[in-house]
């Protein structure tokens, strides 16, 4: 019974006689000779994951630490050079990334790595197929599922994220501001347009019933003159009454009559024409007085002055 032995799905056994490799066997069933024959080993033909923990710098000088993931397997037609040519295929990997990443970081800003770590994974995976499929490892797929600069980086770096977004906010904020004041603008426009337009058909439609007031009073022997006065009388007391009839109103009225204004024009036409009198008057004064004669010499002193003035 020792002779018959199974293998699980997805593995390969190496088998030796007297120490010398015989044979791989896979999945099932299997057959050995007993003392002869020995099983030397497994090898797992699953994919595997090895994760590496890098740290490095950056061309701008900054410490990261980068997870790399490596999935790989062993080739099923090269178990025997898995087996044999490489004792430990994990550490073989995880020196092959440390000098793969850091042979490539130190080109790149650290922004960079964050956008440009496809690239280095891309770099990974070439260099371990190249190293590895000649001991039976076939690289599946490499993965930078980690990025971690210094706790002081990465603070700086959300200050400057958060100062761009509150930069972009107050642009924003700013232009809203904008189109608010505009859309205010042309809204008091446009109601200071429909104001004029309502004031202008008021003065019409007022014109036009004084129009027909005057017409009427006309028709019962009231000249144009006295209908006039009579609205304006009219159209004053009504205004007074109107005003008092708000009781929350806080005009103060003045004494008022409705020659106030016919007074006060008169008054200031009699004060114009006193000072324009005063000025005449104070024009034809000072062309009265008269200039001082000139002194004549006296005879006795003729012939002393007249060589003076010769000289």
């Amino acid at each position: 019974m020792s002779s018959f032995f199974t293998v699980k799905q997805q593995t390969s056994i190496i088998i030796e006689r007297f120490g010398k490799f015989l044979s791989v066997r896979n999945s099932g069933l299997q057959l050995k000779i007993p003392i002869v024959d020995r099983i030397a080993g497994r090898v797992n033909l699953k994919i595997q994951q090895l994760d590496v923990i890098i740290e490095t710098k950056t061309r701008d000088n900054v410490f990261i630490k980068m997870k790399v993931s490596v999935q790989f397997k062993v080739i099923q037609e090269k178990v025997y050079e898995a087996f044999y040519k490489l004792e430990y295929p994990h550490d073989q990997i995880t020196s092959y990334v440390f000098d793969v990443v850091r042979a490539e970081v130190p080109k790149l800003k650290l922004d960079d790595v964050f956008e440009r770590k496809d690239d280095i994974a891309v770099a990974v995976k070439r260099e371990l197929n190249e190293a590895m499929s000649t001991y039976g490892y076939d690289i599946i797929n490499t993965l930078v599922t980690d990025i971690d600069p210094d706790i002081q980086v990465k603070n700086a770096m959300n200050r400057i994220n958060a100062a761009d977004r509150e930069k972009t906010a107050a642009e924003f904020e700013a232009e809203s501001s904008r189109i608010r004041i505009v859309a205010k603008a042309k809204a008091e426009a446009e109601s200071k347009r429909l104001q004029g337009q309502g004031i202008a058909d008021q003065r019409r439609e007022i014109a036009r019933g004084l129009v027909e007031s005057v017409e009427v009073l006309n028709n019962v022997g009231i000249n144009s003159q006295e209908a006039s006065a009579l609205i304006v009388v009219t159209q004053h007391y009504d205004t007074l009454q109107a005003i008092g009839a708000d009781a929350n109103s806080n005009l103060i009225l003045l004494p008022n009559s409705p020659q106030a204004g016919s007074d006060m024009l008169n008054n200031m036409v009699a004060s114009f024409s006193a000072s324009n009198q005063v000025g005449e008057m104070m024009k034809k004064h000072s062309k009265k007085i008269e200039k001082p004669k000139p002194i004549q010499p006296q005879s006795g002193y003729e012939d002393d002055i007249q060589p003076d003035v010769q000289q």
